[in-house]
């Protein structure tokens, strides 16, 4: 008799071979979620939800041309505090944003036939669709679609539904907001506002990471994106008004007690807002200041939700050589808590994380 472990590596691969990733599933208009979409209980969602008061900063970077000492503090703030806030203001084009959402749901909901071709586990590509990246590793499979871009790419690499809107929106994520809230940053660390992107290469290279999460027949049994934290400098997120982003963030007890406790918190869609957040090497970067948060997406019985993720991180061929070190600002920082590393060492340790945070959910 096969063991379980066989079957579900069987159903694992038939899943695979069909290329058609979750939203296949969901266009067969499955009623009951695969048993290897199965979380366990302890990783999912509370059916009846902690009660807080507390809401993700959403800060008008506007504001900066008149009144910068204070969107730097704001900016300081939620960095310090919770590592993620929403921007407006931002200088991203509602126009652009429309198109690289569009775009991106162009392209899943094509044939299956006419994303086949991108589909791959070949991390040597730049351009890879697939259902998740660690399908064969993971302990469940997440309810999600991806399509992965690293950029610069040649046009041909790029899907047709993506090749015009990906790199003008990468564009104008990278050179524009990207290069002004790292200028922010760098204030907030009592630094120049060139600091971070001169001295550090924060700006030097950038991923996207188009989502595709369509509605699921269970979501009490799933989630879209386990919890987890980003192995960059900054992420750069847009979302649509489905909603399902959460943070885990470590709250006061509102009734008046002293203790902590972790809280996992809704980052609701906003219009015209994008979500911002510190990754791993600003962690180590800021010396621990800015805080790199746990996050995950809860699955929906409605959607599709569509999400496009830009990841500032160094360029592949630089990340073994490219060094992560603390940046020490004062003598009240306290020393430096970080040792030197590279982005790849970070990036390596952070799958082993993840990996074990998994499995301790599993309680292997």
């Amino acid at each position: 008799m096969a063991s379980a472990d066989h079957l579900r590596a069987l159903d694992l691969k038939a899943f695979d071979d069909t290329r058609a990733g979750v939203k296949g599933l969901a266009d067969a208009a499955v009623t009951a979620l695969p048993s290897i979409f199965h979380h366990p209980a302890e990783s999912l969602p509370d059916a009846a939800p902690q009660t807080h008061r507390f809401t993700v900063p959403v800060i008008d970077l506007s504001a900066a041309v008149t009144t910068r000492a204070a969107v730097v503090a704001q900016v300081k703030e939620a960095a310090e505090t919770v590592g993620f806030f929403q921007v407006v203001g931002h200088g991203v084009p509602e126009a652009a944003t429309a198109a690289m959402l569009a775009a991106a749901r162009g392209f899943f909901e094509e044939p299956v036939d006419a994303k086949a071709p991108f589909y791959t586990r070949d991390l040597g590509r730049r351009v890879r669709y697939q259902s998740n990246l660690n399908l064969f590793k993971s302990r469940a499979a997440n309810w999600r679609d991806t399509l992965f871009m690293e950029l610069p790419a040649a046009p041909e690499e790029i899907p047709a539904a993506c090749r015009s809107a990906a790199p003008e929106y990468a564009r104008l994520v990278q050179q524009g907001l990207g290069a002004t809230l790292l200028g922010l940053l760098s204030e907030a660390l009592g630094l120049r506002p060139g600091h971070l992107e001169e001295e550090h290469g924060c700006l030097d290279g950038i991923s996207l990471a188009c989502h595709y999460y369509p509605a699921c027949p269970e979501p009490q049994l799933t989630l879209g994106t386990p919890r987890h934290s980003d192995a960059d400098f900054l992420t750069v997120l847009l979302q649509d008004s489905v909603g399902g982003l959460q943070i885990l963030v470590d709250l006061e007890a509102e009734d008046g007690g002293e203790r902590k406790r972790p809280v996992w918190v809704d980052v609701p869609p906003v219009a015209g807002a994008l979500v911002v957040n510190v990754g791993d090497f600003l962690q180590i970067m800021s010396n621990g200041r800015f805080k790199s948060v746990e996050h995950r997406v809860v699955a929906n019985a409605v959607g599709p939700r569509v999400s496009v993720a830009c990841f500032f991180r160094t360029d592949r061929t630089a990340a073994s050589t490219t060094v992560i070190e603390p940046i020490v600002v004062t003598d009240g920082d306290g020393g430096q808590r970080y040792s030197s590393t590279t982005a790849e060492e970070v990036v390596q340790r952070h799958y082993k994380v993840s990996s074990a945070l998994q499995q301790q959910h599993f309680r292997l």
